[in-house]
């Protein structure tokens, strides 16, 4: 998934168990030398949160859990990159194997469970960036924490120097319980405690709410509400979906955990259309699910994305994909004379359908 890797090194990859080529992949990452990325089309900068993006296609959470080579990818040409998801104390995570390539649906199914080495590396490695670029930190809960919100608490107070933004991850599917967080009174009083923490840090950071696609429309709106309440900055619709389409192929596609890919694309972005609908432009959208081409990517800003990220897709498409993606996107803009801005939600109605 890098810029040295060729398809013959992307191939030999691909027969390695999953979590070893991720693993591998990291590695040669981190033996990356430090490189500047090619200009961007001006016509896919972004302002979204107080943040000036220089392209609106960014790394998603889950590929650089421990913050080891955010530069690497930002030189790669994404816009922007969201390490993590940490959590305050080192943990395994779920044991092995808990990754799943389902080659034939061009999807994976994982069930991680948070597995990282803790803040205190992450900041350490996040403290000796020099390179310009936005580096969101992905926070998250011990799974044997006894007061989850003073975990993301913690990460608040613990980042604020080093983070672009905060992403509050109540929806990854494989810690157990996790999701309860996106109930109403518990979000609202995760929401505000978090925000209180960024009020007292020396120099406070956006906070953007990542959801989970498998949320009924009652559900929404409900966190959509507490979310306009508190005054969030951006939420991520969606993680991973706990749902197997009818349509999947792989065998794979039978292990519990988040699948993610492909087949997550209509759901993801039918909840990230009907999200916009009740945002109402108080706060601007990243849409996560699917991200393959350039034709899904636009799709995502017509349902209401200001930016999107992707990650499975690297696994299929390799590191030129981020280029064919802005190549993409930047001609389509062109061949309809507008702008990317003129372009968010304006198929949101279309979207968000059932």
């Amino acid at each position: 998934m890098i810029g040295a890797l060729g398809d013959f090194a992307m191939s030999m990859l691909r027969r390695l168990d999953p979590e070893d080529a991720h693993r591998a992949t990291i590695a040669a990452l981190r033996l990356t030398p430090p490189r500047t990325p090619a200009r961007d089309d001006p016509r896919l900068a972004v302002r979204a949160f107080g943040l000036d993006f220089p392209n609106p296609v960014g790394v998603a959470a889950g590929l650089d859990k421990d913050a080891e080579v955010a530069d690497a990818l930002l030189a790669l040409g994404f816009g922007c990159v969201e390490v993590g998801t940490l959590t305050p104390l080192a943990q395994p995570g779920n044991p092995r194997p808990r990754l799943f390539r389902l080659n034939e649906d061009r999807a994976v199914v994982n069930r991680y469970g948070f597995n990282n080495g803790g803040y205190a590396p992450a900041l350490a490695r996040l403290t000796k960036r020099r390179a310009p670029g936005i580096v969101g930190v992905n926070i998250g809960p011990n799974k044997d924490s006894s007061d989850r919100i003073a975990d993301y608490v913690r990460g608040v107070e613990y980042f604020s120097d080093v983070a672009s933004y905060f992403t509050i991850n109540v929806s990854s599917p494989n810690t157990p319980g996790l999701r309860d967080l996106q109930e109403p009174a518990v979000l609202d009083e995760l929401l505000a405690r978090v925000l209180d923490a960024r009020e007292r840090a020396t120099v406070p950071r956006p906070v953007l709410l990542k959801i989970a696609p498998d949320l009924s429309l009652a559900q929404l709106d409900d966190i959509v509400r507490a979310a306009r309440k508190r005054r969030i900055d951006a939420m991520i619709v969606s993680n991973t979906t706990l749902s197997r389409p009818a349509s999947l192929r792989s065998p794979a596609a039978k292990e519990s955990g988040g699948l993610s890919g492909a087949p997550l694309l209509a759901l993801a972005t039918r909840m990230l259309a009907a999200t916009f609908l009740r945002v109402e432009g108080q706060f601007p959208l990243i849409g996560v699910g699917g991200v393959d081409c350039a034709a899904a990517a636009f799709a995502k800003i017509e349902a209401g994305a200001s930016l999107v990220q992707l990650y499975t897709a690297l696994v299929f498409e390799g590191p030129s994909l981020v280029a064919r993606i802005k190549q993409g996107l930047a001609a389509r803009l062109e061949m309809e004379k507008t702008s990317l801005a003129a372009c968010v939600g304006r198929r949101a109605e279309f979207y968000a359908r059932d």
